[in-house]
């Protein structure tokens, strides 16, 4: 231990940290996003080609040596919203951007107010909260707004008259990111005839993302609150206004 301290230079351990603290960022970055589940199977990956070396499985080890020599393209293919994101955030500073709980009671409170407007009228409506896991994949193919969350913002995008009023609108923070989103919609025997299109994009996003999303039924007014890939039906302006601020103010302060 001695001769290894005595032989460590200080160029040794910069380089250590330098290293440590990109892995760590990647970590940060792709924590809570389906890359984090690719990021898995890559290490999984990793770890057959060692064991396939170790115990001399030859054509395993050629399968896997095979698929290495692509794995760079492979990569970026499948990490293309995280590395978007990455090289967005360099030029950032690294200040903390959560908006504070008054601007978020304030947010959940034009939402509440939008969606019971809407229900009253009976005009269909999909309103989508990113929250750790990335939407850029939606958001990219939407209008972008970067817009302060209004009711009147939200009664207008949903109009019928308005020309994206079929998509969901996607929010993060007090911000609507973009309108007239086309989400992956949920199929399946298992699902009410009586869930429309809106519903079904609502239960497939919220199943596929942490996402929470708020639904406006345009044939009967009712408004629901879809979930980890679940339904919450026929919601009453408190019971929304409740589960909101459950949702996105106490786990907040939990955390």
């Amino acid at each position: 231990m001695e001769k290894f301290l005595s032989q460590l230079r200080w160029q040794d351990l910069l380089d250590i940290i330098i290293v440590s603290y990109i892995i760590y960022k990647i970590f940060i970055l792709v924590k809570g996003t389906r890359a984090a589940r690719m990021l898995i199977g890559v290490g999984v990956l990793l770890a057959l080609s060692l064991l396939s070396r170790f115990l001399e499985l030859y054509t395993l080890d050629w399968l896997i040596q095979s698929f290495w020599t692509q794995i760079v393209i492979v990569l970026i293919i499948l990490f293309q919203p995280e590395i978007r994101k990455a090289l967005a955030q360099m030029g950032e500073t690294p200040l903390f951007h959560r908006f504070s709980s008054a601007e978020e009671m304030k947010t959940i409170e034009e939402i509440v107010k939008a969606s019971q407007s809407l229900a009253n009228k009976k005009i269909g409506a999909l309103v989508v909260f990113e929250r750790e896991v990335s939407l850029a994949e939606y958001i990219e193919i939407g209008v972008p707004l970067d817009a302060k969350v209004t009711k009147e913002l939200l009664m207008s995008i949903f109009h019928p008259t308005s020309p994206i009023h079929d998509g969901a609108v996607i929010i993060k923070g007090n911000k609507a990111l973009a309108a007239g989103c086309f989400l992956p919609i949920k199929l399946g025997a298992d699902l009410s005839k009586t869930y429309g299109t809106r519903h079904r994009a609502a239960l497939g996003i919220t199943e596929e993302t942490d996402a929470v999303a708020v639904i406006i039924s345009e044939e009967t007014g009712a408004i629901s609150l879809a979930v980890h890939g679940q339904l919450e039906s026929n919601l009453d302006m408190e019971k929304l206004r409740q589960r909101l601020t459950n949702l996105f103010t106490t786990e907040r302060d939990r955390k």
